[in-house]
């Protein structure tokens, strides 16, 4: 990573001294950039290997000579929106190649990422008590996390393990090795089924809408699902045409209710004022 955030260096600043790259080279090296025609997220990875070359360097300079430019980022719309509803997930459960269909029925349960899927292995499953395990270091933010099997999950398990070659440690595996690449299997199924353009990840974005759905806690959702921060419910964008018409409903509903009250209360027939010691006083 290092070797190449010097190459990008010399390819885009040649000659240039490390002073001489201050903030305004930087932004006319990312107008460069645009005018390729590349994405501000592409521009902003080069931007961090960049600025983790000068920090690299700073380190082994002493405080007083070290030069680390500010080097704005560029802003990213890193809204996703792709969704698979589950008449699609049925969809392509038929389209799909036999062995597939485990990895599609447990990525859309529960919604963890594909290298955590295609890599859990039989040492990581308990399914007497009915749940899988992943290690720390064995997801992306590397803390460890379980998943309690559902019915439908626990039976695809057992069925995986009865079934399961005796030589292949990998659950999801074809002809005894681990599952590869199945992109274009993928693509072909979305085809055949008529929505193409969908990607394995969607099953990740639709596992946590469900589970919204469903009534589970935001928090427990992250955790099942292995999301550190909040934040992914906003770049996830996963409110849905069909959540704002139920929400249209619910407010229709409570503010006929709270009209509804107002009115009862309006034709309510007053209660009789007390006026015992008032006719008591003119007798």
């Amino acid at each position: 990573r290092a070797e190449g955030c010097v190459r990008l260096l010399k390819e885009e600043f040649g000659n240039m001294k490390a002073i001489d790259i201050d903030t305004p080279a930087i932004k006319r090296y990312v107008e460069r950039r645009q005018s390729k025609g590349l994405s501000n997220a592409t521009i902003n990875r080069e931007l961090a290997a960049i600025k983790r070359a000068f920090n690299l360097a700073a380190r082994c300079t002493p405080p007083r000579v070290a030069h680390v430019p500010y080097i704005p980022m560029l802003k990213e719309r890193n809204v996703r929106k792709g969704f698979i509803e589950h008449e699609a997930y049925l969809a392509l459960k038929d389209a799909l190649p036999e062995y597939l269909k485990p990895v599609l029925t447990f990525a859309y349960f529960s919604g963890w990422r594909r290298s955590e899927i295609l890599g859990l292995t039989w040492r990581q499953v308990n399914l007497q008590d009915g749940i899988v395990r992943l290690e720390p270091g064995d997801s992306k933010n590397d803390e460890g996390r379980t998943l309690y099997l559902e019915p439908e999950l626990r039976e695809l398990m057992e069925s995986l393990h009865r079934t399961r070659p005796m030589n292949c440690l990998y659950v999801f595996q074809l002809n005894g090795k681990r599952v590869g690449d199945f992109r274009r299997s993928w693509n072909t199924a979305c085809t055949q089924i008529g929505t193409p353009g969908l990607l394995f990840h969607d099953l990740r974005r639709s596992a946590v809408r469900n589970m919204v759905r469903a009534g589970i806690p935001e928090r427990v959702a992250m955790t099942i699902s292995g999301h550190k921060t909040r934040s992914v419910f906003d770049r996830y964008n996963i409110t849905y045409q069909d959540d704002l018409r139920e929400a249209a409903k619910k407010r229709h509903e409570f503010y006929a209710l709270q009209a509804g009250r107002l009115h009862f209360s309006y034709i309510l027939p007053q209660k009789p004022q007390k006026v015992t010691a008032l006719k008591a006083a003119t007798h």
